[in-house]
Parts: C-alpha cells; structure tokens; sequence
C-alpha cells in the first residue's frame, strides 16, 4: 500500500485563498498575488509568512534572473512544490479502468491502466487497491484517490446509479478506502474533467465556460463565477438523450430521434452505418470513409456535423460563454467537417453575435482520470467541507 501525507495545514480562509491562487496560477509575484486577490501589502505580508514558513509555498527564482541572484523578498515569485504530494485519478468504463498519477499541479506522471473483468463493486474495489499499490509503488507520497464513474453520483461517496456498470447505491468511496486507507472521492465523470479544466485547464481564470464532450456519451459542464454549477438530483440522467437537434434526424437505439445523443455519440454513429450498409466499421473507419467522400459515411458525419454545430449555437445563444471547450474521443469529427460545424454555427447566430471561442481537443479516458485526480486535489486544498 501507498505511503500517504499528511494534508495541508489549518489555514484561515485569506491563507487559503492565496495558497489557491499560487497553486491555479503561480508562480507569482507577491504584487500579484495582491492585485488579484484585491489585498494591501500588509495583510498580504501576514497570510503569506505562514505559508511559506510551514513550506507550504516555497520563493522560486525570477524568470530570467541569473541563477543564485536573489532578486529581494518583495519581487521573488511564490510557488508551491508542485511534487511534494502525489494523487491518484481513476476513469472506470464498461470493460477498463484507466488509471493515472499526477502532481499538485495535475500533471500526469504516470499511467496505468487494467481491464474490467467484472462489475461485482467488491471485486472492482479490489482492482483499484490492487492499481492504488501498483502506481504508487514508484511515486509513494500519495494524498489522496479521485474516481470518475459515467452516472449519478451522491455526495461523491456513492454511485447513485451507472448504467455503464448496472450499479445503484454503491459506496463506491467507502470500498476503496477501507481497501487503501487513503482518502477518496468519487464523482461524475464529466464533472471531475470540468473541475480539470476550470482549475488548471482551458477554463483557468474565465467566468463563464462551457465543457462539451462527444464520445461513448454527450457530457455537458457549465462554469458561472469561476466555478461549476452542480448537477440537480437529475446528474448525467442523459439531458443528450432529450436534447432534439433535428426533429426529423435519426432514430438510434440510444436517444430519442434526432437527438444529441443519436446523431453524435460513437455507438449511434456507428449503428448508423451498420444499420444503412451492414458493414461494423470502427469510428476512425467512418470518419477516414466520409474523408474519402464515400457516400453514407459522408452523410452520417456531415449530419453529425450540422448537429455539432446546432448544439454549439445553442449553447453559445443561451449561455454567452466566454469558451466552449469541446473535448472527448469523438472530437476527431471535426478533422472531416469542421467547415460544416463553423458554417451551421454562424447560420444559427445573429450576423453581430460575437464569434464563438471554441478549442477543440480529442481527450482519452487519461484525461477523464486526470480530471478525477483533481477532485483528490481539491478535497486537500479546499477540505472536505468545502466541497
């Protein structure tokens, strides 16, 4: 079993307040640090002595000063030590549990992955023991575990219900800490990678984001002030499912016609074509054939572009972010038609509407483990109670 540490220590709220910022955006210069956080030289002088005393934040040279020139106290940078504690983040799908080690800073440092044998949550508990000691054997100041679980989570302790594992009610949290003795938390999947975001990603420092993925499902992540907005008792029940796109679009399986998750999901993508040419063509099969102009492939992914596209609009309309972020492993979509996706969202805009940030990025299940691995993070800086 891992080595833990031990968490950070009592802070008061300002204390913490700086910790955060330094942690989110550091290295920073104690003025900044001021201007940010709106303080007087004085009050910061007294929140941060403690921090840097308890080696909580360390001084780092200047960039470009000459190395071993202090630059004086007022000037020298604040950060902390990005590899004094270690966390874990775990991705759980149907048949895999991806897994991951990153700094303080969320940078992954290490990957490791097993399959899924079985859902029995026992013996799933026991896997991510048994992966705990494996990727902490190397990286042994661990402080802590995150797991991302596809489905309703309650108090980021119990899987309310996940249809990908046919569980309900399962202390999912509780089991593995009884296993590893470390902290855990467990949360939605597509919340854990928007906490990933708004702190150290694409988000970082923006007031109104927006996360958009595309893959096995359509997850969706609103930031307002800087922080999410929590799901209601309805979490991740499938709001892709009822979003209609097109009235007279597809009817899949999975969705109602027309749907997010009809027209953009992988599995309905695919039964699209299996269903129209009876051929089981992989995603990346249908993507490079819709490239090449075949027929049926080029109009499912065109459909799905308009989709995209519509979806973007919409979000763009109501919710007037200042970035979407759309992610997932389904974004390679937009290497065929993305000129389709930018031509549907400025028809479905107002002529003045201020362009649409969209970053694209193809995401693979490490980074949704990297996401659950900034949960771990956020219960050590803020706590617990916090949360």
């Amino acid at each position: 079993m891992p080595t833990s540490v031990e968490g950070w220590p009592p802070l008061s709220p300002g204390e913490r307040s700086v910790a955060i910022e330094v942690l989110v955006n550091g290295p920073l210069s104690r003025t900044e640090i001021a201007r940010r956080l709106a303080l007087s030289p004085g009050s910061l002088t007294r929140l941060t002595k403690p921090l840097v005393e308890s080696r909580l934040l360390v001084e780092v040279p200047e960039a470009g000063a000459p190395a071993g020139v202090r630059q004086g106290r007022p000037s020298q940078p604040l950060d902390v030590v990005a590899d004094s504690r270690y966390f874990l983040g775990f991705k759980i799908t149907g048949d895999m549990v991806y897994g991951v080690v990153t700094t303080l800073r969320s940078e992954i440092v290490a990957r490791h992955d097993r399959p899924l044998t079985t859902h029995d949550p026992a013996e799933v508990a026991d896997l991510l023991a048994r992966m705990t000691g494996e990727l902490s054997r190397v990286r042994p100041r661990v402080a802590g575990i995150g797991i991302g679980v596809g489905g309703l989570v309650e108090d980021r302790a119990v899987v309310g219900e996940s249809p990908f594992l046919g569980w309900r009610g399962v202390p999912l949290a509780a089991l593995v800490q009884e296993r590893t003795g470390l902290p855990v938390v467990v949360e939605n999947d597509t919340a854990a990678f928007v906490e990933a975001e708004t702190w150290f990603g694409a988000g970082r420092g923006l007031d109104r984001f927006v996360v958009l993925t595309i893959g096995a499902g359509v997850g969706y992540g609103l930031v307002l002030g800087g922080e999410r907005v929590p799901y209601s008792g309805d979490e991740d029940r499938g709001f892709g499912r009822h979003w209609i796109l097109d009235p007279y679009g597809p009817l899949t399986p999975d969705g109602r016609r027309g749907s997010a998750v009809s027209l953009l999901t992988i599995p309905n993508i695919r039964y699209q074509i299996r269903a129209a040419t009876g051929r089981d063509l992989s995603y990346e099969e249908i993507l490079a054939a819709a490239a090449e102009g075949e027929p049926m492939p080029a109009r499912v992914v065109e459909e799905a572009g308009r989709a995209l596209g519509t979806l973007v609009a919409q979000i763009a309309n109501f919710v007037m972010p200042q970035k979407i972020l759309l992610a997932g492993e389904g974004v390679g979509l937009m290497d065929v038609v993305g000129d389709v996706l930018e031509d549907t969202i400025r028809g479905n805009r107002h002529p003045r509407a201020t362009p649409v940030a969209l970053e694209t990025r193809v995401s693979d299940f490490h980074d949704w483990a990297r996401g659950a691995a900034v949960l771990a993070i956020q219960v050590l800086v803020l706590g617990a109670a916090q949360m």
